[in-house]
């Protein structure tokens, strides 16, 4: 995926840390709170991307944040100096500690078999204390998903990207959806040119995560969010 390796310089560009991103944080948070009684304080992110939802957490717990991409990190990294960061695969890493809260954004959606889901979630698991919180956010499960588009882009030091993507599902007998991005990137001298990164991601059924997460260890939870998802809340057993 070109948008996570070889186009990260421009994620701050595609996908601001701005007030999108405050409004989840403080829902999740929120969550946090709900389900931790105040007592959580250390927060595992695995598959933390460019840090954009740490940015906004990071005022309430001690972040360590855990992803596949070097490059990303580096972008997270920069918004984040003062959060721990750590290169792994959220369906092997293992940092040898336990933690308050672990929490799994949208990068979870990257896992397209029910194998490397499951191994995601016990990774999630080995990482949380008992009795911890762990919170997972894909962006759809098999019974919300409807195909679509979306656009954004941000202007910012001369440079700019818009972007169309567009959500399909060629089998829907399959665990996977499809989401096409067409990014145009100008750069600071004002040359413009266009990018195709095809994502595929996983869709599972919403009795088939909580089957998964019970299996793992956690006591799960569905949470619809203010924006039709499905959010899993789970305690660790």
């Amino acid at each position: 995926m070109k948008l996570y390796h070889e186009l990260a310089e421009w994620w701050p560009l595609f996908s601001p840390p701005g007030d999108d991103y405050a409004e989840e944080a403080a829902f999740v948070r929120r969550l946090f709170d709900e389900a931790g009684g105040g007592t959580l304080r250390t927060l595992l992110e695995l598959g933390s991307g460019g840090g954009n939802n740490a940015c906004h957490l990071k005022g309430s717990y001690a972040l360590t944040l855990v992803d596949l991409s070097p490059e990303m990190l580096r972008v997270s990294l920069a918004l984040n100096p003062e959060c721990e960061h750590a290169p792994g695969d959220m369906r092997s890493v293992r940092l040898g500690r336990l933690f308050d809260a672990v929490f799994v954004h949208d990068a979870v959606v990257y896992l397209t078999s029910e194998a490397d889901l499951a191994a995601a979630l016990r990774t999630a698991a080995v990482h949380c204390r008992p009795r911890g919180v762990a919170i997972f956010a894909p962006d759809y499960v098999r019974e919300s998903f409807a195909p679509g588009t979306d656009s954004g882009g941000a202007d910012g030091d001369g440079r700019a990207v818009r972007y169309l993507e567009w959500m399909h599902d060629p089998d829907p007998t399959d665990s996977t959806y499809v989401v096409d991005y067409a990014i145009l990137l100008r750069d600071a001298a004002g040359a413009t040119r266009v990018v195709h990164d095809r994502h595929v991601e996983g869709l599972f059924p919403r009795a088939r995560w909580l089957g998964l997460l019970a299996e793992a260890g956690f006591e799960p939870s569905v949470v619809a969010d203010p924006w039709q998802r499905d959010l899993f809340v789970c305690r660790r057993v």
